[in-house]
């Protein structure tokens, strides 16, 4: 009874609300918004592409506890986890695998050469966080091999207040976390420090978890240019009732460490700009089929990604040209997948233009890598001003992706690898419209991906293992819509509502060659997305924000989730106290592998900042 009424009083806020005052500031943040890519930057209204930003302010309102389930209110962004707060989970860009997407880290790239399950290990703090750029579509173009079907840069920043953040909440299933931060600016020298721990005893059997990060930024500035430090870790280790194998597998557990750091360096010299920088990722994976019991069946992963960057800019009368190359290595140790290495050489250019209301910028990425040779990913973008405020813009651009050493190499009883597969490459195109106004975004966007030798774990019969076998051709389409209404600028900034957000993703996914055969991933992609959500006022310094998402995969049932978090907050917005609930109506669900989702789940916590 006690949760019902919970229930109703974070529901009800939505009716007997009516001000507060906080404002909201997402058209000034558009206006000012610039996307920086790795070598060329455009402002946001001008971008040629489908792009969602996701600002730290919107993502601190969230009813979230992880980038993983942030995402997810993205349109066109599929996050499927086995389990709450990102433990394990998988990334999908409009009907993507997980092994199509690349992640990226203040542009260092997060990949694994063991498998796309690790993209989203990151090894950040959910409050380090400063803006999410979502590209989707093909960026192989600015990215290189695995930016497949999209991009999602992840960019961090210190703040500019020297300050000390704290922030805890604790919830159901013994759920807990709490964290700490310091941030040291400077006018030469800057510093920023995180630690977090969440943790929980788990919604149901052995589902029991702990993710711990550090995280570390540093810039230094000289005359001649700056140089940007950065390291993550991040430890976990969870029971994964039925993650990989069939449900009955329920006493699966698995531990991961991730590491990552890099040095970056940045100098302008006249018309040049130069950023050099170095990286390193390690990831460990350690699972057992039994909990506890190492002997009945166990795998030991490691594996490392060294690489170099040189990206370059030259501005002249012509518009800006991007040029760079990149080296990297990457190897893994395994008791299952054996010892392997491989080299990869890209090298890059592109050149941003405008002709009146006409902006351009072809491109082309040159690719080898030691195992499977030469390949290029050519590109273009653009975009045209029909009236002030509606750009028309379209795309289309080639992608290429390896196999992972998985694909290749894994065996159990239940899973073979397949050493014979070939990559697959794709063709993408998209045309669609933005249009802006004071305090109103819209755009909406028809793609198209015509992909060749698609890998997808399969099987003929039920009693058969699963492997990854290339298939002919796979075709996605589909249309994105969405829309924002921010009402500080529409009405007042004393309006009742806040903001309005709405989103529609249609994605027709068809795989040729797959009679008589069972797929894994490729049939799980969604088909209908809707997002939905209002964030308002209450009373005095309490606002609120309701979130709904209805999704519609393939081969699952479809489910519509509701999330609410009500805030309160101090005129300085030093202290926030806040309390949610994650699917408010119980509904039950899976995502991935027919792993149950968490149920009903409520969490209280407070932040609070101290500024000195």
């Amino acid at each position: 009874m006690k949760r019902i009424l919970l229930i109703l009083a974070i529901v009800g806020t939505t009716i007997f609300s009516s001000y507060a005052q906080n404002i909201d500031t997402t058209s000034t943040l558009l206006e000012e918004l610039i996307i920086t890519e790795n070598r060329l930057q455009t402002p946001f209204l001008e971008s040629a592409r489908n792009i969602e930003v996701l600002h730290a302010k919107k993502l601190k309102q969230l009813p979230v506890q992880s980038l993983p389930e942030a995402l997810n209110y993205l349109p066109g962004i599929d996050v499927r986890q086995r389990g709450p707060v990102g433990v394990q989970a998988d990334l999908s860009i409009r009907g993507s695998t997980f092994e199509q997407s690349l992640v990226l880290i203040n542009g260092i790239k997060i990949t694994d050469p063991q498998t796309g399950h690790h993209m989203l290990n990151l090894p950040i703090g959910f409050e380090n966080i400063d803006e999410v750029v979502v590209l989707k579509g093909p960026a192989a173009r600015i990215y290189g091999q695995n930016a497949f079907a999209g991009a999602i840069n992840i960019i961090t920043k210190i703040p500019e207040q020297r300050s000390i953040y704290l922030s805890a909440f604790g919830g159901d299933f013994g759920t807990y976390n709490g964290s700490a931060a310091l941030a040291l600016p400077g006018e030469k020298y800057g510093q920023y420090i995180s630690v977090s721990r969440n943790a929980s005893d788990g919604y149901r059997e052995n589902t029991d978890y702990f993710i711990n990060n550090v995280f570390y930024q540093s810039e230094l500035k000289l005359a001649s240019g700056k140089f940007n430090i950065q390291f993550g870790y991040t430890d976990k280790e969870f029971g994964a009732n039925g993650f990989y194998s069939s449900p009955s597998a329920t006493q699966q557990w698995e531990a991961v460490q991730t590491s990552l750091s890099s040095v970056a360096y940045e100098q302008k010299i006249n018309k040049w700009t130069f950023k050099p920088r170095v990286y390193w990722r390690r990831n460990k994976d350690q699972y057992q089929f039994v909990r506890g019991q190492p002997e009945i069946y166990e795998n030991f992963h490691t594996s490392n990604t060294l690489g170099a960057e040189l990206q370059t800019t030259y501005e002249s009368k012509l518009g800006v040209t991007g040029l760079g190359v990149e080296l990297r290595n990457e190897d893994i140790e395994s008791t299952n997948l054996g010892n392997w290495n491989r080299d990869n050489l890209g090298i890059f250019t592109e050149h941003k233009f405008s002709l009146g209301k006409l902006l351009v910028t072809p491109g082309v990425y040159f690719n080898w890598f030691s195992d499977f040779g030469w390949n290029a990913f050519p590109g273009v973008d653009a975009s045209y001003q029909i009236l002030n405020n509606t750009r028309a813009f379209a795309s289309v651009g080639r992608s290429f992706r390896i196999p992972t050493y998985t694909d290749l190499y894994y065996a159990d009883p239940a899973n073979l690898g397949n050493p014979d597969l070939e990559p697959e490459s794709a063709v993408s195109y998209e045309a669609g419209f933005k249009y802006y106004l004071k305090g109103f975004y819209a755009q909406v966007s028809y793609f198209n991906r015509t992909t060749d030798n698609q890998i997808d774990w399969v099987k003929n019969n039920a009693d058969d293992p699963w492997q990854p076998q290339n298939f002919s051709e796979q075709i996605t389409q589909g249309v994105d819509i969405s829309a924002e209404w921010d009402f500080n600028y529409l009405l007042s900034e004393d309006a009742f509502i806040n903001q309005i957000t709405l989103a529609y993703t249609y994605i027709d996914a068809q795989l040729s060659e797959r009679e008589n055969v069972i797929s894994r991933y490729v049939l799980e992609n969604l088909k209908h997305q809707f997002i939905g959500g209002v964030n308002h006022k209450i009373v005095g310094n309490f606002s609120h924000q309701l979130k709904s998402r209805f999704i519609d995969r393939v081969s699952l049932a479809d489910y519509w989730l509701f999330d609410s978090r009500v805030n309160w907050h101090n005129e300085s917005d030093n202290l926030n106290i806040y309390i949610e609930a994650t699917n408010i109506f119980d509904k039950e669900y899976t995502e991935v592998s027919l792993v149950p989702m968490p149920g009903r789940w409520f969490r209280a916590g407070a932040k609070f900042r101290l500024d000195f």
